[in-house]
């Protein structure tokens, strides 16, 4: 679902939730020679333990090397698809997690050395004290490199309570270990400081800008811890219904309880949550019937929810205008029983080759493609023309995708101010682009995979300012920390009638 217009940092919206509480978290932890003991005990659980540190140090080196870094899930699914003999389809699993979880704890890792050492200037008794935020500033994910890779290894080890044997492959074992259980008490005793910024894989300098989230979405500090605690690992894999295929089922296994013993019967680890349906492992969704055959779809809960927000009806026009391979436009689509239109743009035309694909698959016949690059507002279809614009425009706009880094914990390194503000540009002139296209008493939705206000609120009241005839209805963030999957903004805002 990722798309791209101007920087390459986007990848949640293109451009060229039910409510689940997150599972406890992993700041709830056995005493710490249990987990020592467990993570060394590898070659006693079965797949892992044996051998498997080599191969992870030999890629993570692969991956490190590489100039211009791809997103991780590509990556590995080239390096992956093809197994040599040792790496079987659960070992590529350990290998996909390790990876992951290097990603997620590099600067921990990085900040735990300079401690064990007292390098730059950073003491383990007063590291609660210490100016995080200017040593974030300093820090680049290359630091890594010049770390001992079992070194390295040992502290995405004991982080990310896996039972690799990288704490046999480690000098000062004990030193390391006394060093780690006092970062995890400071942590604990200042569960919002820098310091837990880092203790949970997000930069120490992120904290004004997750207060400022905090403060305007009214987030308790139970709240923002949850949602730091959120960011150690993955969210299910959210599943949608498509109704367009539904009715093509025998009438006794339609309902979700039905689709998911199917789906369990697959091999799909499926589950149902406050009626959703979801994935978290087993077989891949995407090798099952019902996903071949369109009845089902992956989808995030909070995208599943910008969709919603739309209130798509039989008989709508609607415009997807950053459609990527189309995601919200084929859950539109399943709202409206091939009834209306949804005309879908974006700036790349594989993604819209893409979206094509998928509609075909999901029985969606009133889906249309063009290109379009957000410099002038859209020429209308002649149908719309007549009556004035669209009835709803969608603005999925591209962002710094910062509320997709449980799913892309790579994306987090690659943020800066910079792009940012790029970005912001980016974003104000689609819906600047996008706005003539709405029709009287129509409606015009703002949407991002961020939790920026910046880039959500900010937007959304500068183009106000700018353009009376909109008022806004709602806005809001969705998923995270409320709900277990990514999180997202969305804004609902209504033109005056003419």
């Amino acid at each position: 679902m990722r798309k791209s217009h101007g920087p390459a940092k986007n990848s949640g919206s293109t451009f060229g939730k039910s409510k689940q509480r997150p599972a406890k978290s992993q700041s709830s932890r056995p005493p710490q020679k249990q987990r020592q003991s467990r993570a060394a005990s590898g070659s006693a659980n079965g797949r892992r333990g044996s051998g498997d540190e080599a191969r992870i140090i030999q890629l993570w080196s692969q991956w490190q090397s590489q100039a211009v870094k791809p997103p991780l899930d590509r990556w590995l699914r080239g390096q992956l698809r093809a197994p040599r003999q040792a790496d079987s389809a659960d070992n590529s699993r350990t290998l996909s997690e390790a990876m992951f979880s290097a990603l997620r704890f590099q600067q921990l890792a990085c900040a735990l050395e300079d401690m064990l050492n007292e390098r730059n200037g950073v003491s383990a008794s007063h590291a609660a004290e210490h100016d995080w935020q200017s040593w974030d500033e300093q820090w680049q994910p290359a630091a890594a490199d010049t770390m001992h890779p079992s070194a390295f290894w040992y502290w995405i080890q004991l982080r990310s309570l896996q039972p690799w044997n990288f704490v046999r492959m480690v000098r000062q074992d004990e030193q390391r270990a006394h060093l780690f259980a006092n970062i995890e008490h400071q942590v604990k005793a200042k569960p919002l400081s820098p310091l837990a910024l880092l203790w949970h894989g997000v930069r120490p300098s992120f904290l004004p800008l997750l207060q400022q989230r905090a403060k305007r979405s009214q987030w308790s500090d139970s709240d923002l811890q949850r949602f730091l605690q959120m960011q150690n690992g993955f969210p299910p894999l959210w599943l949608r219904i498509n109704d367009l295929r539904l009715n093509e089922l025998a009438a006794d296994s339609r309902d979700l309880k039905a689709l998911q013993l199917r789906l369990q019967e697959e091999g799909v680890s499926a589950q149902l949550r406050d009626d959703h349906l979801c994935a978290s492992g087993g077989r891949g969704v995407n090798s099952s019937e019902l996903y071949r055959n369109g009845v089902i779809e992956i989808q995030d809960l909070a995208s599943q929810q910008i969709a919603a927000a739309l209130a798509a009806r039989p008989g709508d026009k609607i415009w997807d205008a950053c459609a990527g391979a189309g995601g919200k436009t084929l859950a539109l689509a399943a709202k409206m029983n091939n009834k209306g239109a949804v005309v879908a743009t974006d700036l790349h035309q594989h993604k819209l080759d893409e979206l094509k694909r998928r509609a075909s698959r999901a029985g969606a016949r009133n889906v249309r493609t063009f290109l379009w690059d957000a410099a002038a507002p859209l020429r209308l279809p002649q149908e719309i023309a007549r009556q004035q614009g669209f009835d709803k425009v969608l603005v999925d706009a591209p962002c710094s995708s910062a509320g997709t880094w449980r799913r892309n914990p790579d994306a987090r390194w690659r943020f800066n101010s910079a792009d940012s503000n790029e970005l912001q540009q980016i974003q104000r002139n689609i819906l600047t682009q996008a706005a003539p296209a709405v029709r009287p008493d129509g409606i015009l939705v703002y949407a991002t995979c961020s939790w920026q206000v910046s880039e959500n609120e900010d937007i959304v009241s500068a183009f106000l300012q700018a353009n009376p005839a909109f008022s806004l209805q709602s806005q809001q963030m969705l998923g995270a920390p409320e709900d277990d999957c990514d999180c997202m903004f969305v804004a609902v805002m209504k033109k005056a009638g003419s």
